[in-house]
């Protein structure tokens, strides 16, 4: 995807050129693969705010990674080194004066002094990129969605079909596993991360990690899951009762549901991204239950789990067509059960596309 991933440079030249920058040395692996579709473990990119000159674009990664790079990266100069800014550095030949952008948000103490003497040595001024490709990656372009779509089809098929089997019986990690195993048979690379299963009183604590209890008769089963497709991220949630659901847990279900889809309603490009916050907590307050919703309310979602823009009542930004997010709203009682309901959407002008079409029926399985 040469073309994705020049346009993608080019975002991040015009941004350059705005803040008066001469260049940007991008160090950051998920930032790298962003731009330039390099996937392996060491790299590091350079690019000139004026693309026309010959050090428009250079990667710079090692031997490891010489037919890899090749075949990943063919529309980008490549230099073949271990010492990657310096490499990169001595490749393009700067003028005294110059102003770099560094990743001073990802790099440690000793690679932000070892990449700031480097280039004090050049007579080169560093500055922080402040974040700034990040917030490019916030707007997920065509071919980053089809990815979000399929590494989503893939988790969902995986989980009806998951619900389609007994889960009365079955421990936490077996059920994880056998989930696991499922994403990979739909065409998953990876999960996206840990899976998390929850059974009875364990749904209540946000982020449980299987163990050996066996799923027992009027349990809350909590599934919080994703498959991992082409390097882009699902997050899912569904909470099941396995038997007939007590009236106490169809309450607080019915809570989550209603709070999560006020949630969706204002995730709609050109509001405000903390709005979504506020409509949650309202509808968990008026059923009772705020003081139970313990966690975020949701995140960005990509090349990272994890990732901007992260949705709270402090965020002063707007949501922009094209976001990918999670809502996430919960209840949880210490000691007694929990609810999350989670998917992944992309923000529109109008409804949000959910991209995680599992139903979101309470549903009562054997």
């Amino acid at each position: 995807m040469p073309d994705v991933h020049a346009v993608r440079r080019s975002r991040l030249a015009d941004h350059l050129s705005q803040e008066g920058l001469t260049a940007a040395m991008v160090t950051d692996l998920v930032n790298v693969r962003y731009l330039t579709g390099f996937t392996g473990s060491n790299a590091a990119l350079w690019l000139a705010a004026d693309t026309t000159t010959d050090a428009g674009a250079r990667l710079a990664t090692d031997g490891r990674y010489r037919d890899q790079s090749a075949a990943e990266c063919p529309d980008i100069e490549r230099v073949i080194d271990r010492a990657l800014a310096r490499a990169l550095l001595d490749a393009a030949h700067l003028s005294p004066g110059s102003v770099v952008a560094v990743e001073t948000h990802s790099l440690s103490v000793d690679a932000y002094t070892g990449v700031t003497e480097l280039l004090t040595a050049s007579s080169v001024v560093a500055r922080s990129i402040d974040r700034a490709i990040e917030q490019l990656r916030t707007v997920k372009d065509k071919t980053e969605q089809a990815a979000l779509r399929q590494a989503c089809d893939i988790s969902v098929g995986a989980l009806d079909a998951l619900h389609a089997g007994p889960l009365l019986g079955r421990s936490e990690r077996e059920i994880a596993r056998d989930l696991e195993q499922k994403m990979y048979e739909r065409g998953a690379e990876a999960v996206g991360f840990d899976t998390i299963v929850a059974t009875g009183p364990h749904s209540a604590i946000p982020h449980h990690q299987p163990t050996d209890r066996m799923v027992a008769d009027g349990d809350f089963l909590k599934i919080d899951f994703g498959a991992r497709y082409e390097g882009y991220h699902a997050d899912c949630t569904r909470t099941v009762v396995v038997g007939a659901a007590q009236a106490w847990q169809s309450d607080i279900y019915a809570a989550v549901r209603a709070a999560q889809q006020a949630g969706l309603d204002a995730c709609v490009a050109g509001r405000d991204i903390a709005e979504s916050d506020r409509e949650v907590r309202r509808a968990l307050d008026e059923a009772g239950h705020l003081e139970h919703f313990t966690t975020g309310l949701g995140h960005g979602v990509g090349l990272q789990i994890h990732e901007d823009p992260f949705i709270s009542a402090r965020h002063t930004g707007k949501l922009h067509a094209g976001t990918a997010l999670t809502m996430e709203p919960g209840i949880y009682l210490a000691g007694r059960g929990g609810v999350r309901i989670e998917d992944t959407l992309v923000v529109t002008s109008g409804a949000p596309e959910v991209l995680t079409a599992a139903t979101k029926d309470l549903l009562e399985l054997p």
